[in-house]
């Protein structure tokens, strides 16, 4: 779930489909009353979750093209690729490339903080922010896993291409907005949105184990 869809509507919008299900359902049909009802209290959360996303579905369907594409290449060549490589395995031009990322970027799907991610003993998904614990009574192997996931960061943005890694350097360690690090670098302001977008897509697929080391 994204950060801003909160338990409480979750459970909304199933008591919307389990009241659908009491007044739908047929006693006649042989089937349990809980099967029936678990459909439609899926159904209902996944239609209003899907009405709340003003995100195009082809911009996400092209996001996870690209972080597959960008895996597989780096698998195949060890390295990052370069953008004409990634636009030749997508069977893009270049410019529908750059386009592609710039709508990605402005739909706000890709953010760094979300790799900052845990997932408690019900296998949701917690920030790291939200677990920490009083100093004075630390949890070892909380403790271990927190420094495990700041090494895989770290490695995964050492391993960014060097103009990447420095959009992300200076936008989340110098806070610094898109704008200002394309006068700092000298281009515009869009060129940096693709660089981010680009650099924290690769940083997603290799957090998500869908690369080779």
């Amino acid at each position: 779930m994204p950060p801003h869809v909160e338990e409480a509507d979750l459970i909304s919008y199933g008591l919307v489909g389990l009241i659908s299900a009491i007044e739908r359902f047929d006693l006649g049909r042989e089937i349990k009353f809980e099967t029936y009802a678990i459909t439609r209290i899926k159904g209902a959360i996944i239609d209003e979750l899907r009405s709340m996303d003003w995100v195009p579905r082809s911009v996400r369907a092209r996001a996870r093209e690209i972080e597959r594409a960008n895996s597989k290449l780096e698998h195949k060549l060890q390295r990052a690729p370069t953008d004409a490589e990634l636009a030749a395995e997508l069977g893009l031009t270049d410019q529908e490339l750059q386009d592609s990322l710039l709508a990605i970027s402005h739909s706000s799907v890709a953010a760094l903080d979300e790799l900052w991610s845990v997932s408690d003993a019900s296998g949701d998904q917690v920030s790291l922010m939200d677990t920490l614990e009083d100093p004075g009574a630390p949890d070892p192997s909380r403790a271990l896993d927190v420094g495990d996931m700041k090494d895989r960061i770290a490695d995964a943005i050492a391993r960014l291409p060097e103009r990447e890694k420095l959009v992300i350097a200076l936008y989340y360690y110098e806070n610094l907005t898109l704008r200002e690090i394309g006068e700092v670098l000298g281009v515009t302001e869009s060129r940096i949105s693709q660089l981010h977008t680009k650099a924290v897509l690769r940083l997603r697929s290799r957090m998500q184990g869908d690369t080779f080391d």
